[in-house]
């Protein structure tokens, strides 16, 4: 079911249907010159622990999404903490709020979303090289309706094949697109060697000899 979010962020739009008891499965979008987003509703069936890989889902069914409507020299990689990677620069990013921030405890809702940005935010890319827009990219025929569309097809088959057992099929797609794996890495004000997941997807970093683990949960932003 899709919802077009014409005022206000398709995130915060979706989390108000959410909250007000809509359908699972349903897009909230918002498409616009400069920027797009869009933000898939869920009710999970497990804890909430579990219920974050959805996160990692959608962020690779929006991999798998750009990477058949981009030129094939376009490269997309995933940052742990939901960042989008466009040829190694930072390109928006996705967000998650759940009901609540009980990882025991199974949510009534489950919101995932996504911002790309369309055109660069200055016309002289060399003040922000770290950052940058997919028009900037060579994406310039892709077009946002489709891309929307496409994200939505790929993530439910991520979250149909995840739900049906095979997690271990997300787990090895995620970590072949993740940035930064075995490298020195910030997250959540935390620096350390980025080792890998645990089976939830929480990060495993590594600073000097110490090993912690960082829980998706930690990503959750707070509910209204």
């Amino acid at each position: 079911m899709w919802d077009e979010a014409a005022h206000g962020a398709a995130f915060d739009h979706a989390v108000g249907r959410a909250v007000q008891g809509c359908d699972a499965g349903l897009i909230a979008h918002r498409l616009m010159p400069e920027r797009m987003e869009a933000a898939l509703v869920l009710a999970p069936e497990v804890s909430l622990a579990k219920a974050m890989a959805m996160l990692p889902a959608c962020a690779v069914g929006f991999q798998n999404a750009l990477g058949v409507l981009a030129p094939p020299e376009v490269a997309v990689h995933l940052d742990w903490d939901g960042g989008i990677r466009i040829n190694g620069a930072a390109c928006g990013r996705f967000r998650v709020m759940a009901s609540g921030d009980d990882g025991t405890a199974v949510p009534d809702w489950l919101v995932v979303g996504f911002s790309l940005p369309l055109l660069p935010g200055s016309e002289d890319g060399g003040l922000t090289p770290d950052q940058t827009a997919l028009y900037a990219e060579g994406c310039a025929e892709v077009h946002p309706p489709a891309l929307v569309e496409a994200w939505a097809r790929h993530t439910l088959n991520w979250i149909t094949r995840w739900d049906g057992g095979d997690a271990q099929a997300l787990h090895e797609e995620w970590r072949g697109l993740a940035w930064g794996i075995g490298e020195e890495v910030s997250a959540l004000g935390q620096s350390g060697t980025f080792l890998g997941i645990d089976e939830d997807f929480g990060m495993l970093l590594r600073s000097g000899d110490d090993t912690q683990l960082i829980p998706l949960t930690r990503l959750l932003e707070d509910a209204p």
